[in-house]
């Protein structure tokens, strides 16, 4: 695989998660998610841990220039030498912008970016199911409607804002795990 920035999009419970986990071992790239990417700068006491830290224990979003500090720390990593998987990042319009700029500051480009398509109803049976194997209070059904709702206004319109780039490409997000692995790998394939 000849990639080296991949972002995975889709809404909360599409499986961005577990597939990039997967296809990063596979094919020998970094694994980079922004939550533990953040709580990890945050534990580790760096310079952006500790800003983004200040709005972490204030209950607040940190910003995007924390964010993008971070990641642009983080592409840096011996790890993420030969490429990444960016999961669940960029989510808006303003992230996705600055991305494209800490990119090129690095001499490198998005190659593509692989959108989950799943269903409403799936998606809420996913991620109400996760509620009760894992205890997540933010997987009630009220919370997931409201993060679906978050979703389609915030990360929906970074679609056709990659689709106008020709960068993005659609998978369907229902099915077996090995089943969506294989659909990525060919949409990445062609």
């Amino acid at each position: 695989m000849s990639m080296r920035v991949v972002v995975f999009l889709g809404p909360p419970g599409a499986g961005k998660g577990t597939q990039a986990r997967e296809l990063a071992r596979e094919w020998g790239l970094a694994h980079v998610a922004t939550g533990d990417m953040l709580r990890e700068a945050i534990a580790a006491a760096t310079a952006l841990g500790r800003q983004a830290k200040t709005y972490y224990d204030r209950g607040e979003l940190v910003p995007d220039d924390v964010v993008i500090g971070m990641l642009g720390e983080r592409l840096q990593q011996p790890d993420a030498a030969d490429g990444v998987i960016l999961d669940g990042f960029p989510r808006t319009i303003a992230q996705a912008e600055a991305l494209e700029r800490l990119l090129k500051d690095l001499g490198q480009d998005l190659d593509r970016v692989v959108f989950f398509d799943v269903s409403e109803p799936e998606l809420l049976r996913r991620l109400t199911a996760r509620r009760a194997l894992e205890g997540r209070a933010d997987d009630s059904e009220a919370t997931v409607r409201n993060r679906l709702k978050v979703y389609a206004t915030q990360t929906e319109p970074l679609l056709s804002y990659y689709r106008d780039r020709s960068r993005l490409v659609t998978v369907g997000g229902e099915g077996s795990v090995d089943a969506i692995r294989g659909a990525i790998r060919q949409a990445l394939a062609g």
